[in-house]
């Protein structure tokens, strides 16, 4: 399905459209840049939220690491008594 729009570009951008794609094939150029602009946004997006997870994530396990620790040393400093 398609749906016809109007739409304003900057003259250098209609010339660069105009250089690269037929004349019919200028909506079909439109539409796969805009599905790449998308996807890329969102791979852009998922790195961004996996980046700040994984950074939550080690404070985590630095906080339950030093947790252990204290606990392994008082565990051993009894067992050497």
């Amino acid at each position: 399905m398609h749906r016809r729009i109007n739409i304003t570009l900057p003259e250098e951008t209609a010339r660069l459209i105009d250089g690269i794609a037929a004349r019919g094939d200028r909506s079909r150029l439109i539409a796969e840049a805009v599905a790449h602009y998308v996807r890329a946004r969102g791979r852009a997006r998922l790195r961004k939220q996996l980046r700040e997870g994984a950074s939550r994530r080690a404070e985590r396990d630095l906080r339950l690491t030093q947790e252990w620790f204290s606990l392994d040393e008082e565990a051993w400093g009894r067992r050497g008594r």
